[in-house]
């Protein structure tokens, strides 16, 4: 009873594109797409950063 099968999910797809419209669905598509872009930049420039880090702290043990 309480499982969702496809149907119930097609069902539920339906009714929000007729409550909503799809333009609602596909600039909530564009702005998740654009969230994801933007996390995995910051993630890869956090990545740099330690990075960075790292090589100027073993630089500095070299010469000391």
């Amino acid at each position: 009873m309480g499982e969702f099968s496809p149907l119930h999910w097609l069902l539920v797809i339906a009714i929000a594109l007729l409550l909503f419209g799809t333009s609602k669905f596909t600039a909530v598509g564009k702005g998740i797409g654009e969230g994801i872009r933007n996390f995995k930049a910051a993630m890869k420039e956090s990545a740099e950063e330690k990075a960075g880090e790292k090589k100027e702290t073993k630089e500095e043990e070299k010469k000391s």
